[in-house]
């Protein structure tokens, strides 16, 4: 098994937004091969880190990876939504900054048996996270009826031939299972008309396949607010999305926490009582720069954005 790896995605731009003078204790919640937690701690050395991954090799090679800073840190095998019990546990009540990271780690898709990508052939079907869950992508090819997996197609890969995918897929499964990932981006091929084929035309299919066996999507505007509420005043959260369904949570979740009064403008007074719990940090997302993407092409999907706490 070669070793774990993946490359930060925007390290410096993520640095600056944690606002890492503050010192205190920082979350991460998708760990992944620890660069951007090995960034944190060497930025300030009155910094402790919590980690956590549902990997647990990506537990592993962090551990490696900041050993340097030993006693300045503590990782979990952990969903980052189960983050009150790993803070509970870590005995941290509030936290001066969090970074989430909804990327993939160049690891896991480049490793054949993790069964993450469409370019392989013979890789088999499962895109688990975490490979102590029990769904599998075999699972949800396999088993799954065709509206449900039309839905899963649709939503979570935003895939214009959901449809004749999905009546694909429940065709083939006839003759037998189907067991590896080039068998089901063929499907995906044959599924789509000649005109709108291409290498990659099988992406989103398995990206929202990806997004079911995983659950990425579930719960995630309530983790969010929770995360927000252990940070202390002044402190940060910096999210990293790479498709639009993710970055539209985030940013629905962070407007209805910046958003104060939302009575009716006609009122002399509010009565809804509502305030603004955070501040975007910036109006828009920040994106890689061009020197990024020319030496690290999968982040040119990324999206960053930041909110300060500024009320208990």
């Amino acid at each position: 098994m070669e070793p774990f790896y993946h490359r930060p995605v925007m390290l410096k731009e993520v640095l600056e937004g944690l606002n890492l003078d503050r010192g205190g204790v920082f979350f991460d919640g998708t760990v992944g091969g620890g660069g951007h937690s090995f960034g944190i701690l060497s930025a300030n050395g009155r910094t402790t880190l919590i980690g956590v991954d549902r990997d647990a090799e990506a537990i592993a090679a962090s551990e490696r990876r900041l050993a340097p800073f030993a006693g300045r840190f503590r990782l979990f095998k952990s969903d980052y939504k189960d983050f009150e019990n790993v803070l509970d546990r870590a005995g941290a009540d509030r936290l001066g900054g969090v970074l989430l990271d909804f990327g993939i780690s160049s690891h896991q898709i480049d490793e054949e048996e993790r069964g993450f990508s469409y370019r392989s052939a013979t890789a088999p079907l499962d895109m688990r996270m975490d490979r102590d869950s029990g769904l599998t992508a075999k699972n949800v090819v396999n088993e799954y009826p065709q509206d449900r997996l039309f839905r899963i197609l649709r939503e979570y890969g935003e895939e214009q031939f959901a449809s004749s995918i999905a009546r694909g897929i429940v065709k083939r499964r006839e003759k037998g299972a189907i067991e590896t990932c080039g068998e089901l981006r063929e499907i995906v091929e044959e599924s789509i008309p000649p005109k709108f084929r291409s290498a990659a035309c099988a992406r989103q299919t398995f990206q929202a396949i990806r997004i079911e066996v995983n659950g990425e999507l579930e719960g995630l505007g309530a983790c969010i607010k929770g995360l927000i509420g252990r940070l202390e005043v002044g402190g940060r959260i910096c999210i990293l999305t790479f498709h639009s369904l993710e970055d539209r949570i985030v940013k629905q979740t962070f407007r209805e926490l910046s958003t104060g009064c939302e009575c009716p403008k006609n009122f002399p007074v509010c009565v809804c009582g509502k305030t603004a719990s955070v501040r975007l940090v910036s109006k828009h997302p920040l994106t890689p720069q061009r020197e990024e993407i020319e030496t690290n092409s999968r982040s040119k999907c990324a999206k960053l954005r930041i909110a300060e706490k500024i009320k208990a």
